[in-house]
């Protein structure tokens, strides 16, 4: 598909953002990262973060709940991991390098899969979707924070032209809400829950995916 990024150039432009991530982008995507994991702690249980770079949410997850967090991205995941060290994190179970798209856990684990700014910024987001399906339990969700692309307008026309420059970065802005909605209805058993613009400017979009219970898919 036109457009695509690969987990190389992903790697290599993330490595160089990791000692000033937190500075650059904290602020910025904090509004998502507290509505996500808002979203995440009303259903609770085992939690996979996807995407966890620097570990900057672990220490916003309730310590009734345990936390996995992967990134493709190992200078990331080191800050990570003397995050959880530095501040006694104990509700962490692992933090380890891993591929979005080749999820190294057994199937139905984890009772939410929570990906910060991560579907616009991996090779083939639909694979990746799959997987987050995979490793969810029937009945927990999938919750999503990403920047959509604009449909019409000069926003939409902006983000094409910068697009080429985005990927070299790390990201994807042109990506559509139309692209997800497609996947959930080709996957079968998911249903969008929730997709709703964030404050304070809505341009991040926190959308929420539960996984079918076994009877609601026709399963026995």
């Amino acid at each position: 598909m036109a457009g695509e990024i690969d987990n190389h150039a992903i790697a290599k432009a993330y490595a160089g953002w990791a000692p000033v991530y937190d500075l650059v982008f904290g602020a910025v995507f904090a509004p998502g990262r507290k509505a996500s994991i808002a979203a995440a702690e009303r259903v609770g249980g085992r939690i996979l973060d996807v995407g966890v770079g620097t570990g900057i949410s672990l220490a916003d997850y309730s310590l009734r709940n345990r936390i996995v967090g992967v990134d493709y991205c190992e200078p990331m995941l080191r800050k990570a991991q003397q995050r959880v060290a530095r501040q006694k994190l104990s509700h962490i179970e692992a933090l380890t390098v891993m591929d979005a798209q080749r999820l190294g856990f057994r199937d139905d684990f984890f009772d939410v899969v929570v990906a910060q700014f991560v579907i616009t910024t991996v090779p083939n987001p639909e694979a990746t979707l799959d997987e987050f399906v995979r490793v969810t339990k029937p009945g927990g969700e999938i919750i999503l924070v990403n920047h959509l692309g604009a449909e019409a307008g000069l926003q939409r026309e902006f983000e094409h032209l910068f697009a080429p420059l985005a990927r070299r970065l790390g990201w994807r802005p042109e990506f559509k809400w139309a692209r997800i909605a497609q996947w959930a209805e080709r996957c079968g058993g998911v249903r969008v829950l929730e997709r709703r613009a964030l404050a304070p400017l809505g341009q991040f979009s926190l959308i929420r995916v539960g996984r079918l219970e076994a009877a609601a898919t026709g399963s026995t």
